[in-house]
């Protein structure tokens, strides 16, 4: 196993980035997280990184050039694999070629389920519940050229409950599945890049 140079990306709280700083941190990962990008100049993940005092890095998605900026970023701080953790932006065809086969995603369904555009945050789990479906979970899977189409790496799964509302299921989901398989997938592939 070997660590690898995470550049996490982040729109919102920084619940997954939490729990990859934290697996950094106890030894459970070989891995750092050398930068952490938002889109969103509020996201509390960036107020997490500097915590931690790890480059915490916004950039404006409404700047010229800005899918540009954002792969300078990753090479200036010499990124060998990019995490999206809940980051609610579409990453540009360059960036993906340039990281092809570094680049994980997190996504809170059983993809091929709920995914693709419009299903993100809240929005997946009332679907999951509109559709009456009996189970729900969540994938780590690697980014290609489409929206939550690349190959899975790990998916877990949970019952859904007939009392759950999308808020609760999200929740259960968040931090019975996803801080954990995030993590997981991470330390299986630092073995493999």
């Amino acid at each position: 196993m070997r660590g690898l140079r995470l550049g996490v990306l982040v729109s919102g709280s920084g619940s997954n980035l939490q729990s990859i700083i934290d697996a950094a941190e106890n030894g459970m990962l070989e891995s750092q997280i050398v930068c952490v990008i938002s889109n969103k100049e509020q996201a509390y993940g960036l107020e997490r990184a500097r915590k931690h005092h790890i480059p915490a890095i916004y950039i404006n998605p409404k700047t010229e050039g800005y899918d540009e900026k954002l792969l300078k970023t990753l090479q200036d701080h010499k990124v060998d694999m990019v995490v999206l953790a809940g980051y609610l932006k579409i990453i540009d065809k360059d960036l993906v070629e340039a990281y092809k086969g570094r680049i994980i995603n997190i996504h809170p369904s059983l993809l091929p389920k709920y995914g693709g555009k419009g299903y993100y945050g809240i929005h997946v789990h009332e679907a999951v519940i509109a559709a009456g479906e009996r189970e729900s979970g969540a994938t780590v899977h690697h980014v290609d050229a489409g929206i939550d189409t690349g190959e899975t790496i790990l998916q877990r799964k949970l019952e859904v409950y007939e009392e759950d509302t999308p808020q609760s299921l999200q929740q259960r989901i968040l931090s019975e599945i996803e801080h954990k398989i995030l993590v997981e997938a991470i330390a299986l592939l630092e073995g493999r890049l």
